[in-house]
């Protein structure tokens, strides 16, 4: 069942269920599915795309919510927190930092790196292996301790 599929059976549910917060997640991912779907006139967006475009809605309901927190509007993070909660159920479970940091240093040893400067080289193929599997943060925070310390 295509992610689009899934959303229409998740929001009729909804509806149903009266659920306000979760339908309108609901409806702000099949939204952007369905706009990218439209953009090459195709009317297929494939899994790969489907996965980024939840991940940067997510991202986008986490940044909004720590801006919210830092102008003491704990209100509309509230908002923002419980629509990324909806969202991040159709993501594939994320690694831990474990795991996550066991990846970034066995890469960074396969490629030589040492110093700060070689972080852009590190990065690509860390993001490739891990892309939808764990936040690019993350990976980040881990892969600039590793070359530094």
């Amino acid at each position: 069942m295509s992610l689009i599929d899934q959303m229409n059976k998740d929001i009729k549910a909804a509806m149903i269920a009266k659920e306000k917060e979760k339908l309108a997640s609901l409806r702000a991912i099949k939204s952007a599915l369905m706009l990218e779907a439209t953009k090459d006139g195709s009317g297929d967006v494939s899994e790969e795309t489907e996965l980024k475009i939840v991940q940067k809605l997510l991202k986008q309901r986490k940044e909004a919510a720590e801006l919210y927190i830092s102008q003491g509007r704990q209100d509309l993070a509230d908002d923002e927190l419980s629509q990324a909660k909806v969202i991040e159920a159709y993501l594939p479970e994320q690694m831990s930092e474990e795991d996550v940091k066991k990846i970034v240093l066995d890469t960074i040893a396969q490629l030589g790196a040492s110093s700060p400067s070689e972080m852009g080289k590190v990065m690509g193929p860390i993001m490739g292996k891990l892309s939808g599997k764990a936040d690019g943060k993350l990976i980040s925070k881990l892969v600039k301790e590793a070359l530094v310390g």
